[in-house]
């Protein structure tokens, strides 16, 4: 029997995800541990968007950069997007309306009660909600979860529920719980249904929104300046964020500086922990930071395209960041932390319901998973980080899996000694120069802006000769 199912929706316009356009591929876990094939089915998923258009240049990633080789231009990026026109009859509409930008919000969910909520969220505080796409990766326990795209009452009781009168905006694919490998695959399954949406937005399946936040994010973004942005922070914790009706009332929020090794062996890994939280001093555009946050993510679509999560990394949690993040900066990625947060994250430790305390994390299926000494899990982290040239000297190539690993790997727009040398890490010793956070900021935007490309196509690092060095050792080297 199937465990997955893509849940098609009434939509037949050209950005969803229609029955033909699904695929089989086996399970990432069966792949380094073949005694679970009696146990995991193949998966039938959607197939990466590709459209006919590009098949004469070899697909669009061969379009875009040729997968890489070469930083895309600006007119092959402006390729990449669609626009919504909106009805006459909307409330956000006007008589001298131009077509919006679309934005597709990739939501991975993993047995959360409140993914329904984020969704009525994303949808009821935008200006135009005509313009939004959500794709839902629900993992649930069909004997005891509701699913995520279930109204709470039926639309013909009342039509007027945001699942219901959007129900055409929004797919679901939903997987059982059992076969869920982590944040990784489920957010690789999510960018699966993207289907050539202008911007692309990545957020959990716990996050509200503040009022307006499409046309604040759009706007925050276009004062980068830079076509390759990508504004990415970890979300500030929701309570006593915003007022009721969903007005900002903090304006401060983490800059992505801070990261270090973590764990041991073949598992170590490059972390991004607790990230410092202030208001900015940069106004008027977002800041330049080294590393990219899952936790939300908002860029032109393109950058789901071109750096899409790696199907073949089950059972990784820490590690899905430097991952990402390091394969779009070989790509021409810039990553900025927004001049606000334009939504806020339901933390446990602040919960006063006891509820997210009590939520089933994927960690609950690991006696599957972690048979003959945790094989999944080490094979997982060693291909992360062998394809980001990060693993230890112990670690041979034939050690680990390398399965579409052009697909999911490098680009050369800019090496990964580069961002190594760049920002303090060494990966042999596997340490890192300290206390970066003191360089990112106003120091790092007034020595990096100078350098962003004329044509808006990122920064040009060839013209960065800048190394950090720990200033407690070494003194202001800024």
């Amino acid at each position: 029997k199937n465990k997955n199912a893509f849940k098609e929706t009434s939509n037949d316009a050209d950005n969803t995800v229609l029955s033909n356009q699904l695929e089989y591929i086996t399970h990432p876990a069966v792949e380094l541990l073949p005694s679970l094939a009696s146990d995991v089915d193949k998966l039938i998923v959607p197939k990466f968007f590709d459209p006919p258009i590009f098949k004469k240049y070899g697909g669009i990633r061969s379009y875009l950069g040729e997968k890489g080789r070469r930083l895309m231009t600006l007119k092959e990026a402006k390729t990449i997007g669609s626009f919504v026109q909106l009805d006459a009859s909307s409330k956000s509409a006007s008589a001298s309306s131009e077509p919006l930008e679309t934005i597709f919000v990739a939501i991975a969910s993993y047995r959360d009660f409140q993914c329904r909520q984020t969704i009525e969220s994303i949808l009821s505080r935008a200006t135009h909600p005509q313009r939004i796409r959500i794709a839902v990766v629900d993992q649930l326990d069909y004997g005891s979860d509701t699913p995520c795209s279930k109204p709470e009452v039926p639309c013909d009781q009342n039509p007027d529920q945001i699942l219901c009168a959007y129900s055409s905006q929004i797919d679901f694919f939903e997987m059982d719980a059992s076969y869920a490998v982590g944040p990784v695959f489920a957010r690789h399954l999510g960018h699966r249904l993207y289907r050539g949406e202008y911007f692309a937005m990545q957020c959990d399946a716990h996050v509200d929104f503040i009022k307006g936040w499409d046309v604040t994010v759009i706007d925050a973004w276009r004062s980068a300046k830079n076509e390759m942005a990508v504004l990415t922070t970890y979300l500030s914790d929701v309570h006593g964020a915003m007022d009721d009706e969903g007005n900002l009332k903090v304006m401060s929020r983490p800059v992505m500086c801070m990261s270090d090794y973590e764990g041991h062996g073949v598992t170590k890994h490059l972390r991004h922990g607790q990230q410092p939280e202030g208001i900015t001093r940069i106004k008027g555009e977002p800041t330049i930071e080294p590393f990219w946050a899952a936790g939300f993510s908002f860029s032109r679509g393109h950058f789901i395209i071109n750096v899409p999560y790696d199907q073949h990394l089950p059972w990784v949690f820490q590690g899905e960041e430097i991952s990402i993040g390091l394969r779009g900066f070989t790509y021409g990625y810039d990553y900025y932390a927004p001049e606000h947060s334009v939504c806020f994250h339901y933390y446990a430790s602040k919960d006063t319901t006891g509820k997210r305390n009590k939520v089933n994390l994927f960690w609950e299926h690991s006696r599957m998973f972690s048979q003959e000494g945790n094989v999944v899990e080490k094979k997982g982290m060693m291909r992360l980080n062998g394809i980001l040239n990060m693993n230890p000297p112990s670690v041979t190539d034939d050690q680990w899996l390398h399965d579409d690993e052009e697909f999911y790997g490098l680009g050369k727009v800019r090496s990964t000694e580069k961002f190594f040398e760049t920002f303090g890490i060494h990966t042999e010793e596997q340490k890192i120069e300290h206390h970066l956070c003191r360089f990112v900021g106003k120091n790092m935007q007034k020595k990096w802006k100078p350098f962003l490309r004329k044509d808006t196509m990122g920064i040009d690092y060839d013209k960065i000769h800048y190394k950090f060095k720990d200033p407690d050792i070494h003194g202001i080297t800024w």
